[in-house]
């Protein structure tokens, strides 16, 4: 399994391509993105992938200086329960 970065989505794909987690955030304007859909498949739920995909998105969005508004309620409680990459959210 490997994770893909693309302009606004980080997907992990199986080998087959098919898609088994991932995370986007469209662009609302230049600055400015929406985290607004986190998904896991249900063989992978509950060791970090989602987590992890939202950790790289947050890193991604340091590196290309964007600030975020999340929509997704995944998201949403990830970024509460992890305030060290609060600096990547607009309020």
């Amino acid at each position: 399994m490997e994770y893909v970065q693309d302009a606004n989505q980080i997907t992990l794909y199986d080998a087959d391509h098919n898609i088994l987690a991932e995370v986007t955030f469209p662009d609302l304007d230049a600055s400015t993105v929406n985290i607004n859909h986190t998904y896991v498949d249900e063989s992978l739920r509950g060791q970090g992938i989602a987590s992890e995909l939202l950790r790289r998105t947050a890193l991604e969005l340091r590196r290309q200086k964007k600030k975020a508004l999340i929509s997704c309620t995944y998201a949403k409680k990830w970024f509460d329960q992890n305030p060290e990459y609060k600096d990547v959210l607009r309020f």
